[in-house]
């Protein structure tokens, strides 16, 4: 499930993405209308949706993504490809072979609208659209250790801009944007799971990952001057929680679950990453954000 304003993108068993409308309920009852399928089926008077059937995912959808400025609809699916929709005339627009094996996420950049996708295969590759046309372009394929990876996220700001991505391995890679050039060099892994990596959610601050938890959600909320995040987790045993992360200036992070006040400081559960030599060597002159990183 994907969800941008009003609209909610849901993938199904049939290979097929419904779009709903939810901006028409109130808080007794919710009646989502759906506005379309894609793709739709096929008919002889709709030539379109003949030629985007064609292309349909012949596996499980996995992952969803959506380019805020142009209205583009990112899918990945365990057949290795990307499918991308315009989903204001419901038009494939693209349709690529994104890796060797199956395509776990999706993360597009929405100041820049490049497109990052990993796959079991153990790779992160980086896909290009230029402006005005539909094919997407390989850029870049990072690969720092060959276990599967599950999970993206990109923490982007007019200062920096951090690419994470979580493995079967345990570990959190994350590579680091150069201004001039727009490569991404690893910059250094986390390492703070047994079991593997299933979900991250990385803020300016902080990057959240999950082990046995399948899924994160994090909203950002300040009270008192204080800022904190809700943080919604799901978990592969069935069970559902919602923390409150508050980060305090001088005693670092406070966390509550469920009323219960966990009084901890940040570092009595975190590890420190690990970084690369070369990339420390030339972090060493002044602060850089990702001191800030944890």
């Amino acid at each position: 499930m994907l969800a941008h304003g009003n609209t909610l993108f849901t993938a199904h068993a049939d290979r097929r993405v419904r779009v709903w409308n939810v901006a028409n309920y109130n808080s007794d009852v919710f009646r989502p209308k759906k506005v379309t399928t894609l793709p739709q089926k096929p008919s002889f008077l709709n030539f379109t949706a003949v030629a985007n059937h064609q292309k349909k995912h012949k596996d499980c959808i996995s992952c969803l993504a959506y380019y805020h400025d142009e209205g583009l609809l990112y899918t990945g699916s365990w057949d290795k490809n990307v499918n991308t929709w315009r989903v204001s005339d419901n038009r494939l627009v693209d349709s690529f072979l994104a890796h060797e094996d199956s395509v776990n996420a999706i993360v597009v950049n929405q100041d820049d609208g490049c497109v990052f996708t990993c796959s079991s295969d153990g790779t992160v590759k980086i896909w290009r659209r230029v402006a005005g046309q539909n094919p997407h372009t390989l850029t870049m394929t990072l690969k720092f250790q060959p276990s599967p990876v599950n999970a993206l996220s990109l923490s982007a700001s007019a200062a920096s801009c951090f690419l994470y991505s979580g493995s079967s391995d345990g570990f959190i890679n994350f590579w680091e944007k150069e201004k001039i050039t727009s490569r991404f060099n690893h910059s250094g892994f986390l390492q703070g799971h047994r079991f593997a990596v299933l979900c991250l959610v990385a803020t300016e601050t902080l990057v959240f990952s999950g082990g046995p938890v399948r899924c994160l959600a994090v909203v950002l909320e300040v009270e008192r001057a204080v800022m904190g995040f809700v943080v919604y987790s799901a978990r592969l045993d069935q069970t559902f929680k919602v923390w409150r992360v508050k980060v305090l200036p001088e005693e670092g992070v406070v966390v509550e679950r469920g009323g219960e006040h966990l009084k901890r400081k940040i570092m009595e559960y975190e590890m420190s990453p690990v970084l690369s030599p070369s990339w420390v060597e030339k972090k060493l002159q002044g602060n850089h954000p990702l001191h800030k990183h944890k």
